[in-house]
């Protein structure tokens, strides 16, 4: 009997190891493996030597991951069937598939069944990166545009220096090595580009923005090709639309502007080369539809155009064409979902710039496949920029904002004398020497000031005010009480603010010195259980102290200053529950109560959530720490 519950304990224990290593594994994916993969992806055809490399950069830092984690927790597959983009896609995908049934080939390659996954898990890698560290995306996004622009750079200065009539510019020293695909990527990072110039509220970023947008428009010029003309046309009419600012009407002044110019200086670039056998390609496409216009021609049948000069091309040059060759009307129907969906549902979400980003290189996807393309389904190259790249990060902005880890409240621009009139009369809660950061308003609302940070830090990309915000929507969702929020605001000054509704209550640190010691003991105790909450559910916050956790009117705890707070996929490791116990251990108070008088309370509560082993870890850690 002995031994059989010494068995039971051993095995016991090792499923613990395993969930606890598997959880590690999962963290480490999603936040560190994703966004290397999502940047190279956007970036590696710039530098790379062919597009093979691509292809097993991609297989191995973003298709194998998001497949493992999937797999690891079905919960977020289920969240990635909730999308309807995925939803349609697997639609899309499981027809093309199935067109295979009659191939006139007469044996299938693997590849085709490659194709669809590595699309989808694109889908579901976007999902659980902007769920789980959507404060990366930016500054990846950012990273990718800058490698992409200095390599435009170092691409263009030579071949200004020897261009010659006819000459068009290739990528260079890449695997770009065709001026219309290199012009594919260069028109989606000028789209950035130009989605910097229209919603940035910082002066210094559009000095920087505004340069780099002529440089990746002389890239696009440059090649030659009159596709991404057409397709930055229908994106900076897309961005007008949903931007609907004062920067919309100078943009489309601008592009008339511009429209006008190149008419007048270099008409050549538009009519030298006449249609380009783009009627031709698609008569003779239509003709070939009309034979199976319902099923199509299968999804790896091949496609072969003969121009009038004997001159043989494989593509129809128009997406919508191409699936409706490979696959039909009945392939067409979820392939155009994705495309309607995807841009009805980011100007619904317009509030949200990255949806904005998203749909506007949807839009350049759109125009530049009017002409361009025919492939159905590829393998990771530079038509995914034109459609499955926006298409998966349109997806992937959803998943996150029905999760609660992407905001929903718009960020409103507050000049100086707004600011003052929402200002006045207000009691200042907290200040320091730049001046008040808390003020409680006349109508009972917070308002928090977040002070402008250095250009080069995280702040740049991601807020105080949206972190704290954003932050704010994810504990409610997890149940944990958290301020309720009212407004975002962008200041003039480079700052931001937030208005929110305060929870009502003392702090810990206030509750407790109000209390003898029997009462001190079993608020200590309760503490300690909340605080093996937070940690269970993956709340790290930094600033935790007992200034920072209030005792509501109701008896629950709630969370407040939770700007500096970030949520892990998985329940925190050890090293991150130590930390948070070493920051509450800075406060001489604190410390008094938590660890030198009522310790023992403390880890008592803890345990009762936590794991004996998470437990026994911070009660060693706090033992051997000096005392104060």
């Amino acid at each position: 009997m002995v031994g059989f519950l010494s068995l039971e304990w051993l095995l016991r224990m090792h499923s613990k190891r395993l969930n606890y290593g598997s959880n590690r594994v999962f963290d480490f994916l999603v936040m560190w493996i994703l966004p290397i993969g999502l940047l190279l992806l956007l970036s590696a055809l710039f530098f790379v030597s062919n597009r093979n490399v691509l292809h097993r950069i991609v297989y191995l830092l973003f298709t194998v991951p998001t497949l493992f984690m999937l797999f690891q927790r079905p919960r977020e597959f289920r969240e990635l069937l909730r999308e309807p983009l995925a939803i349609a896609f697997l639609v899309f995908a499981a027809w093309a598939l199935t067109s295979l049934l009659w191939s006139p080939e007469p044996s299938i390659d693997t590849d085709l069944f490659k194709r669809p996954l590595n699309t989808f898990m694109l889908f579901g890698g976007c999902g659980l990166l902007l769920h789980y560290r959507n404060d990366l995306f930016k500054p990846v996004f950012f990273a990718a545009a800058v490698i992409a622009l200095v390599m435009c750079v170092f691409n263009l200065v030579p071949f200004v220096k020897g261009f010659q009539p006819g000459m068009r510019m290739i990528g260079g020293r890449g695997a770009l090595d065709n001026p219309l695909l290199s012009s594919h990527i260069f028109g989606f990072f000028c789209v950035y580009w130009l989605y910097v110039c229209m919603t940035t509220r910082r002066l210094h970023v559009l000095w920087f923005s505004v340069p780099g947008l002529a440089v990746m428009t002389a890239a696009v010029l440059a090649t030659g090709s009159r596709t991404p003309l057409v397709a930055m046309t229908l994106a900076i009419l897309w961005m007008s639309f949903v931007s609907r600012n004062r920067r919309s009407a100078v943009l489309i002044a601008a592009l008339v502007v511009s429209a006008a110019g190149l008419l007048l200086v270099y008409p050549e670039l538009i009519t030298q080369r006449g249609s380009s056998f783009r009627f031709e390609l698609w008569s003779m496409s239509l003709e070939r539809i009309a034979a199976h216009p319902w099923i199509g021609h299968s999804y790896d049948s091949e496609l072969y155009l003969t121009l009038a000069d004997g001159y043989v091309l494989r593509e129809p040059h128009s997406f919508a064409l191409g699936v409706l060759y490979y696959v039909g009307i009945i392939g067409f129907i979820p392939w155009i979902f994705m495309l309607g969906w995807g841009l009805y549902k980011s100007c619904k979400e317009r509030a949200q710039p990255l949806f904005i980003l998203a749909s506007s290189l949807l839009a350049y996807g759109i125009g530049a496949g009017l002409t361009e393309g025919g492939g159905i389904l590829s393998r990771p190259k530079e038509h995914w920029f034109l459609l499955w790249i926006p298409l998966a990060l349109i997806a992937g902005l959803s998943i996150a904002q029905r999760r609660h880890s992407l905001l929903r409240l718009p960020v409103h621009s507050l000049k100086p004398v707004a600011f003052e009139q929402l200002c006045s009369d207000a009691q200042v809660i907290e200040a320091d020497g730049l001046g008040p950061k808390v003020l409680r308003l006349v109508d009972g609302r917070f308002l928090k000031v977040f002070r402008a940070r250095r250009w080069y830090t995280s702040g740049s990309f991601n807020p105080y005010s949206e972190r704290f915000a954003s932050n704010a929507e994810q504990l409610r969702s997890l149940g944990i009480p958290a301020p309720k929020i009212r407004a975002i605001y962008a200041l003039t000054d480079g700052g931001s603010a937030v208005t929110y509704s305060p929870l009502p209550g003392l702090t810990l640190r206030q509750a407790m010195q109000s209390l003898d010691s029997s009462l001190r003991e079993s608020l200590i105790e309760r503490f300690g259980q909340f605080m093996a909450q937070l940690h269970e559910r993956g709340v790290y916050f930094r600033s935790l102290h007992l200034g920072n956790v209030l005792l509501m009117d109701d008896g629950e705890f709630g969370l407040i200053d939770i700007a500096d707070l970030r949520i892990f996929p998985s329940p925190l490791r050890n090293a991150l529950r130590q930390r948070n116990l070493r920051h509450m251990q800075r406060y001489p108070q604190d410390r008094n109560w938590l660890f030198d008088t009522h310790f023992e309370q403390l880890t008592k509560g803890y345990a009762t959530v936590a794991s004996t082993g998470a437990t026994a870890k911070i009660r060693a850690h706090v033992l051997a720490a000096p005392s104060a």
